[in-house]
């Protein structure tokens, strides 16, 4: 598709596996056990063209929920959807939290599809050029969000939180923030940099939630098999595009900082909610961590 003279074409990186997320909200989203829906998600994978077609169905996959890539991995990207949707949810009705930010939010639409009580803002981090992408898309479904939404087209490298504060955003109201298939994609100081903003913008009250990979720069994870079949069946080899730094601990930082932060594993997740990833052979998902956090105090109250 091109629209508007905006191409639809996806390049191997970071940006292919915001679409390869998508495929498997699309997946989830028409899978008879799903915890999922996205009623858009199928449409972005549609509407896009890819070095390897990528399946809307879990029929469409040989082997099915047994195969390692859009079976088992594909679990992994919609029960973490499903959490960080409930943890979103969960401060938005429960909290009373009205401001979100979904950095690098990527071709999710939490802003269309999740129940946002009134007087809630949502604004979305990511790049310009997915976005565009992203607009022709739901342009062409006729969808609109309910809710009050800011698209904030900026490079989480780059001054992201000027721009977010140009959009609206009032760091003196607490937020939910969410940095979901981000970090693992950073160098470490720009890791510390980001949720050292993250903080920084974040009134007592604040919640946070972001997932890491313990070891992600060893061998064992980077050479894991699972990683090595997603370039046959998704075209791009996602540990490739991992960074290759030792990881900051986050939490800690966010903890001395006056946050209340834990981390669990995905496996406790799985058990929660009845469907997603299961312990395996050469297991990256056994490093995966969802970290969530609540400020309970400012800098000052150190």
């Amino acid at each position: 598709m091109n629209d508007g003279g905006r191409t639809s074409r996806f390049s191997a990186g970071v940006t292919l596996t915001a679409l390869l997320v998508a495929a498997a909200r699309a997946i989830e989203t028409r899978h008879p056990d799903g915890i999922v829906a996205d009623p858009y998600a199928e449409a972005f994978v549609k509407a896009a063209e890819t070095p390897v077609p990528l399946p809307v169905s879990i029929e469409e996959v040989e082997g099915g929920d047994a195969d390692p890539v859009w079976g088992r991995g594909g679990q992994y990207f919609a029960l973490r959807t499903r959490v960080f949707d409930d943890f979103l949810l969960d401060a938005a009705h429960r909290d009373g939290i009205r401001q979100v930010v979904l950095l690098g939010a990527g071709l999710d639409t939490r802003a269309l599809r999740l129940d946002w009580p009134a007087g809630s803002v949502v604004y979305e981090v990511d790049r310009a050029d997915l976005f565009a992408f992203k607009q022709d898309v739901l342009d062409a479904a006729g969808a609109r969000p309910a809710v009050e939404h800011h698209r904030v087209a900026a490079d989480l490298e780059g001054d992201w939180a000027g721009r977010l504060r140009a959009a609206g955003f009032d760091p003196l109201r607490p937020a939910a923030w969410v940095v979901e298939g981000v970090i693992p994609y950073l160098s470490a100081p720009v890791e510390r940099s980001l949720m050292a903003t993250v903080s920084a913008l974040s009134a007592p009250g604040s919640a946070v939630a972001y997932e890491i990979l313990e070891g992600q720069e060893t061998e064992e994870i980077r050479d894991s098999s699972l990683y090595a079949d997603t370039e046959q069946k998704m075209g791009v080899h996602l540990s490739a595009l991992f960074s290759e730094d030792a990881r900051p601990d986050s939490a800690r930082a966010l903890a001395q900082a006056g946050w209340e932060v834990s981390g669990e594993s995905v496996y406790r997740f799985t058990e929660q909610y009845g469907r997603g990833p299961r312990p395996g052979a050469d297991d990256p998902i056994s490093h995966a961590r969802w970290v969530r956090g609540r400020r309970v105090r400012g800098p000052a109250e150190g």
